[in-house]
């Protein structure tokens, strides 16, 4: 078992406590929208005339 990380009855480890904060974090990056910039870019890249 990690640092940090406890038991519970039938021998589960859950996460710590800070780990619904991290997914939180990750969920909210996820929901952004895609910058322009990059949308180019994945179209260029998509392009099979660019070869």
């Amino acid at each position: 078992m990690n640092p940090g990380q406890q038991r519970r009855k039938g021998g589960k480890a859950h996460p710590p406590e800070w780990a619904d904060g991290l997914k939180r974090l990750y969920d909210s990056v996820l929901d952004e929208p895609l910058p322009d910039s990059f949308a180019q870019l994945l179209e260029k890249l998509d392009d099979p005339s660019n070869g």
